[in-house]
């Protein structure tokens, strides 16, 4: 397993990492040990999770993935492992979640006393804002509507709270998710000029039907020094080719309307594109899509999930893929033909 480190900070970070949003939904707690325990021994030591998980998020399993997590991870060595999690924000809903969730000293104090707890762990090395207080396009939208502003949290305030936390010791690193090029420079911006805590990683969907990332965001991480964890990099099932069956099962059959961004006209033609180029150069399409991933210059790590062990084990084997120059070219020419499907 190859270790990336995280430039505004001491983290150094599997290039994989797991992901846990099925932990309570889809698997049992002892499935989710044995998932834990194998991306452990690949080598993997960043696992992320969330507050609101498991998905599809509802009040009577709220929490319960990082109670499965936690109950791991008090067995376990633990300064071995990076552990992240991130608060969720406002405009969702989620009522049973503080009467509905905001990013700002209350319930950022609430909110991480309560992940230490379900994680059984003194401090999280990675926290993050699961999408921001303010209001931003997300999820398969794609225009920003200025109408749709309404009252935030400041950026300055969240960051203020957040460095609290971090002096106190439970936190040891901020990251944000689900942000935009403007989110990214302003908590850059204003943590370098008041003297916060810099952002250290972004959490955007990133895969090869969905590379907007490439954009405005790998430009502004650059320069300010954060590092992408790329989540969904399977498409939501829709890049290993399980859903060219109709009578497969995954969370899009499971959970009707979950997953927006992968109902878009082109996502059947670019998805079939993909995956004939991975049957003509005899790999496996789950492992072209992570290596791609993995292998972009802006990626920290790829967060991996699954629902099997197989599933699991194919995801991993992918860390010692790498694609040739041919087949990139081959990529591109599809991403030329079908630009960003499920942004």
């Amino acid at each position: 397993m190859e270790y990336r480190r995280l430039r505004n900070s001491d983290l150094s970070v599997s290039a994989l990492s797991l992901g846990t949003m099925t932990f309570g939904e889809q698997n049992t707690e002892q499935d989710a040990h044995q998932q834990l325990d194998m991306a452990a021994a690949h080598g993997v030591n960043l696992i992320d999770t969330a507050e609101m998980y498991p998905v599809p998020p509802r009040a009577e399993t709220q929490g319960r993935t990082e109670s499965y997590v936690g109950s791991w991870l008090r067995r376990q060595p633990r300064e071995k492992f990076t552990i992240a999690t991130k608060i969720a924000g406002p405009s969702r809903g989620f009522a049973w979640i503080r009467n509905g969730p905001r990013i700002n000293q209350e319930h950022l104090n609430a909110a991480v006393d309560a992940s230490l707890k379900r994680l059984q762990t003194d401090y999280i090395d990675l926290y993050q804002i699961h999408w921001p207080d303010r209001y931003v396009p997300m999820f398969g939208q794609t225009s920003y509507d200025a109408t749709q502003e309404k009252d935030s949290t400041p950026i300055l305030e969240q960051l203020s709270s957040l460095n609290a936390l971090v002096k106190a010791g439970k936190i040891r690193y901020i990251g944000l998710s689900n942000e935009t090029p403007w989110g990214v420079s302003e908590f850059s911006r204003l943590a370098t000029q008041a003297g916060l805590p810099s952002i250290v990683s972004i959490q955007n969907a990133y895969h090869l039907m969905n590379r907007t990332f490439e954009s405005g965001l790998s430009e502004i991480c650059r320069h300010a020094k954060v590092g992408l964890l790329a989540y969904s990099p399977l498409a939501f099932g829709h890049l290993t080719g399980k859903y060219q069956d109709p009578n497969a099962q995954g969370r899009i059959t499971l959970f009707p309307g979950f997953g927006q961004r992968y109902q878009k006209p082109n996502v059947p033609a670019a998805t079939a594109a993909y995956l004939q180029i991975a049957k003509d150069a005899g790999i496996s399409p789950v492992k072209m899509a992570l290596a791609f991933a993995r292998t972009r210059w802006f990626t920290s790590s790829v967060i991996v999930g699954a629902t099997t062990l197989a599933q699991l084990e194919e995801n991993l084997a992918s860390s010692e893929l790498t694609l040739s120059d041919e087949l990139l070219k081959k990529i591109e020419a599809i991403h030329e033909l079908y630009p960003n499907p499920a942004p």
